[in-house]
């Protein structure tokens, strides 16, 4: 794992329901690659050693030291006696899957999505120009996909400005389909809303269209597509829309992270990719985190975060009568969430969706998974 030290990640030892169900799970995984594992191990018997592990019933020499196979956990991953070679090494398969999604985190992908945009200064107004075009997008190693992205990247890039700036937004569509753009959560003048039909003509292929407002309301918003949104938004049409409080933050934060969750045709994905290929978020201990949750996809996904509370402040961009702290935050489609996390906690601790379909399987991890690394 790169930069990351995993030996600080403990798992607590085996119990006989979870070797139960390790004996279960492993029976029905009937795949390819663990046959060749199967037939390896009928062949050197039931007292032979398992994935270089110390073979059953075999003498340990007075004095010599039995090292366990390298498993994070504490125990050995020598075949227990009671437990079939076949299991045994459909299990050690299924281990060895794990592992190496924890070691490539965080894995190299091409593309990188909610980077900060500067915007040029004509007369006073902050103006961004966005383009929306087909591209394709590197989700996971060696997972391309067709995106739909503004400014070539997923999320489209992060616009950050004040309460009380004067904004201009050139849209470009070079897209196939007719589109526009909805500037979720701000309040804005009606023709700025940017919904066909009901607001504005649609920005058909080819056409440029031109939103322009004063922001009025701080907080941590969204601009997306709203035509056709079902497609559009999940295949990459969106991005994180920050408005500074006029006076400022009333909560210092050492690190503002983004994370906009969406999920669609590229998978359940942390700003645009699926784990291993996510970002971890490193702080050092006695740093305060700030994290604007963004949901933009279509399921509801509570962000669970080990070893440390969340302390809420914030939803939609309106602070919390009462701030309060949870370990688990359910955000739904289209809402927003800011925390605060004191880093006191040092280690290697594991931020994911706790709808563990959109996290873990037999393989490994995927998806909505990254890392809080306190060092």
């Amino acid at each position: 794992m790169s930069d990351i030290d995993v030996s600080e990640v403990h798992e607590a030892p085996a119990t006989p329901s979870r070797r139960q169900f390790l004996r279960g799970a492993a029976i029905a995984v009937a795949v390819p690659a663990v046959a060749g594992a199967l037939a390896a191990c009928k062949s050197e018997g039931a007292g032979g050693a398992a994935a270089g592990g110390t073979a059953a019933g075999k003498a340990t020499p007075p004095g010599a030291t039995v090292h366990a196979d390298s498993d994070h956990s504490g125990g050995s991953t020598a075949a227990h006696p009671t437990v079939p070679a076949s299991a045994q090494a459909a299990a050690e398969e299924m281990d060895r899957h794990h592992e190496a999604g924890i070691k490539a985190f965080p894995a190299a992908t091409k593309g990188k999505g909610n980077q900060l945009m500067q915007p040029r200064l004509e007369g006073g107004v902050k103006v961004y120009d966005l383009t929306a075009e087909k591209i394709q997008w590197e989700v996971a190693p060696g997972q391309v996909l067709e995106a739909w992205a503004y400014n070539g990247q997923v999320p489209g890039p992060q616009i950050r400005v004040k309460e009380g700036d004067r904004v201009r937004i050139n849209f470009t569509n070079k897209l196939e389909e007719s589109s526009a753009i909805h500037f979720h959560g701000i309040s804005l003048p009606n023709g700025m809303d940017g919904v066909p039909f009901i607001t504005q003509p649609p920005v058909k292929p080819g056409a440029t269209f031109v939103y322009e407002f004063t922001v009025p309301n701080a907080g941590s918003h969204m601009y997306h597509s709203h035509m056709n949104a079902a497609k559009q938004v999940t295949l990459g049409l969106l991005g994180a829309f920050i408005v500074e409080p006029r006076g400022g933050e009333t909560r210092r934060a050492d690190i503002d992270y983004v994370m906009i969750l969406n999920d669609g045709p590229h998978g359940y994905t942390l700003n645009g990719k699926g784990f291993p290929a996510t970002e971890p978020i490193v702080a050092n201990r006695g740093q305060k985190v700030r994290v604007r949750f963004m949901n933009e996809g279509m399921m509801i996904h509570p962000m669970h975060l080990h070893g440390m509370p969340m302390l809420v402040t914030h939803k939609d961009g309106y602070p919390q009568p009462q701030p309060w702290l949870c370990d688990t935050l359910n955000i739904a489609p289209g809402e927003r969430w800011d925390v605060m996390i004191d880093c006191d906690n040092p280690g290697t601790w594991a931020f994911h969706c706790h709808i563990l379909t959109h996290a873990e399987g037999p393989m490994g991890m995927f998806g909505m998974v990254t890392a809080l690394i306190v060092k």
